[in-house]
């Protein structure tokens, strides 16, 4: 069994950076958390020495990471995204920063409804943030 903090995770496959992906989300929350990382072998499907599993929280929600074979790959699209409520003004400008880094914007930061600030944003990843404050 894969030791994960919930038993409902949000499951992210990426092509070949997924450990790089992985690393880069963990580094831009206080409340993070890596429980484990598991490479692909030299007997195992898959290119050797890349993230077999990579199981990660931010603030309590977990995730798993794996590099998959290209030819099984499906893109991420914006059609699932990982919804951020921001503590503050300036986290929201932290995490915008990072994720817009290299990414792109679909929308935003604007004020929507009862939220200061809302965006959507796709980081240099593929993986689709909304963030709010």
């Amino acid at each position: 069994m894969i030791e994960a903090k919930n038993s409902i995770s949000t499951f992210l496959t990426f092509a070949g950076n997924a450990e790089a992906a992985m690393d880069f989300y963990v580094s831009l929350f206080e409340e993070a958390e890596v429980f484990s990382k598991t490479y692909i072998g030299e007997e195992d499907r898959g290119e050797t020495g890349k993230l077999l599993t990579g199981v990660f929280a931010l603030r309590g929600q977990s995730f798993m990471v794996m590099d998959m074979e290209s030819e099984f790959l499906t893109p991420l699209t914006w059609a699932t995204s990982i919804l951020v409520q921001c503590q503050d003004e300036a986290e929201f400008d932290r995490l915008f920063a990072a994720f817009s880094e290299g990414g792109s914007v679909m929308m935003g930061p604007v004020e929507m409804g009862p939220f200061k600030k809302v965006t959507w944003v796709t980081d240099k990843f593929g993986l689709t943030w909304q963030l709010v404050w």
